[in-house]
């Protein structure tokens, strides 16, 4: 169901569904028992309602206790939204945006929303001041900005929601400003009650090793550009679009303005319909471009950051992670722009281009929330590592490849074992290699008739070869970048002069 459908029927019946009623009872419990200046924490997967779920609160929330509330959002985009559903639920909300500088006519509206930067202004002015605040509702509330206006409400209950309870500055943890937690529905039940569409993902194996992570936590834009915008990264990319994805409305998600900018000319020039979009873009080319978006079935938009919360286009079928990310968040806000589910749309497909999936698990694989916000050291600590990632990816050839090679019955190669073999009988290391490239000759032979078609077809080994390739230097020990690039290359000139010398040998 989309979320127009979603609001549709909302206005049409004021109706919740049953998941959503259980949330909305479990906090009215904290409501009425805990301390009037209790802080409480709600997560809910992006598209199972948290915004139907506060809204409902609020209208309760007047109801029962006569009590004013405050809504604070950190984008202007998501103040509208809000306000609009407020008003769905009948309740009556004033937006406090940059030309409110007073609010002689406070006493009309019982809530009010607002962009934290703005409201913590207006409140330092000392010309702006809501009386009577029980209730402050903070969306996305995983970003640190809202910190700033606790102490202008130490007196009222604050009840923060987010899909991802997990700080987006790992120096300042939730628990330091959140009482407890209250865990919603999982992704995967929402998925089986039929709420959200179910994500096929497809993992690339990718070398990470080169990235830096900066003081953030996170990757940074310099080391990432680095790597997404060399050629072999942009071919990767392509091809899985054309494997996976071709014909589909998709985002693609990277993490510096130049890597989106190279990805767009790399599609452009390839002829597939592609629009780049950050935050240096206009408004109005904006509202442009994703109109452009929106109405183009086999539209495909990349992007910088700008369009992981606050939008919301459900006919998007493909969520391409066009860059590593160590943020929790921020891999489930990405991954959560494909999941609205429409009457013709069951599923979505994820294109993993920075190992995220095997860094943080499945999109719909059980989280333990309760662990993380208590623990939220102990979880980043543990992460895996790229390193290690890197080494553990077993690579399975697509079926799209694999019918290339139909008549071959193994297509197989453990490197590891044929290292073990290879050392018990005291003979060069190389000669593991010499054992693959001599099967992936083979392999192009049995499946073509002609010596060019061959070695057409090992083109399509690429992947593999480069899978085999970094086993093959993890058997060795560490070796440097430089020599792992030297052996793929070298890997493929040999592949070309085996499939000759077999074709001779076969024909000759």
């Amino acid at each position: 169901m989309s979320k127009k459908d979603f609001l549709s029927e909302l206005e049409d019946k004021k109706e919740l569904y049953k998941y959503q009623e259980i949330d909305i009872n479990k906090i009215f419990d904290k409501l009425d028992t805990a301390p009037s200046n209790h802080h409480l924490l709600y997560q809910l997967p992006t598209g199972g309602g948290k915004t139907v779920i506060f809204s409902e609160i609020v209208r309760q929330y007047i109801s029962k206790f006569n009590k004013k509330v405050v809504v604070l959002t950190h984008r202007i985009e998501l103040c509208k939204q809000t306000s609009k559903m407020l008003t769905s639920f009948d309740v009556k909300n004033k937006i406090i945006n940059s030309n409110i500088k007073e609010l002689p006519d406070q006493h009309e509206y019982s809530c009010f929303v607002a962009m934290v930067e703005t409201l913590k202004n207006r409140l330092k002015d000392e010309k702006l001041i809501i009386d009577n605040v029980g209730l402050v509702i903070i969306d996305e509330a995983h970003y640190n900005s809202f910190r700033k206006l606790f102490s202008q409400f130490k007196k009222s209950f604050i009840l923060g929601v987010t899909a991802t309870p997990l700080s987006s500055n790992i120096k300042l943890p939730m628990y330091q400003n959140y009482n407890e937690l209250i865990v919603g529905d999982t992704i995967q039940s929402l998925i089986d009650k039929g709420f959200l569409a179910k994500a096929v993902t497809y993992s690339y194996d990718v070398g990470l090793t080169s990235l830096k992570v900066g003081i953030n936590g996170d990757y940074t834009v310099k080391s990432s550009d680095d790597l997404y915008m060399n050629m072999v990264m942009q071919d990767k990319l392509l091809h899985a679009y054309t494997e996976k994805s071709l014909g589909k409305k998709t985002l693609i998600f990277n993490n510096g303005i130049n890597t989106s900018l190279y990805v767009y000319d790399t599609f452009k020039e390839a002829g597939y319909p592609i629009k780049h979009l950050d935050n240096t873009t206009s408004n109005d080319d904006r509202k442009e471009i994703l109109k452009w978006f929106k109405h183009t079935p086999d539209a495909i938009l990349t992007s910088v950051g700008i369009l992981t919360t606050g939008f919301d286009e459900p006919t998007v079928e493909t969520i391409i992670l066009n860059r590593a990310t160590k943020s929790l968040t921020l891999y489930f806000q990405m991954i959560g722009r494909g999941s609205r589910k429409l009457a013709n749309k069951d599923e979505f497909t994820v294109i993993d281009l920075g190992n995220n999936a095997l860094r943080f698990g499945l999109w719909n694989e059980p989280v333990d929330w309760q662990y993380i916000f208590k623990y939220p050291e102990y979880f980043l600590e543990n992460l895996r590592e790229d390193a290690e990632i890197e080494r553990n990816f077993n690579y399975e050839m697509p079926e799209a490849v694999r019918k290339k090679f139909k008549k071959s019955k193994d297509i197989s190669f453990d490197m590891e074992e044929e290292f073990k073999k290879n050392l018990a009988l005291n003979q060069r290391s190389k000669v593991v290699l010499e054992k693959s490239i001599k099967q992936h000759a083979t392999m192009c032979l049995e499946n073509s008739e002609e010596l060019y078609e061959a070695k057409l077809l090992s083109k399509l080994l690429s992947d593999d070869i480069d899978s085999r390739v970094k086993n093959f230097i993890n058997c060795l020990g560490k070796t440097s970048k430089n020599y792992r690039e030297w052996l793929i290359e070298d890997y493929k000139q040999k592949l070309s002069s085996e499939i000759s010398k077999q074709y001779r040998e076969k024909n000759y």
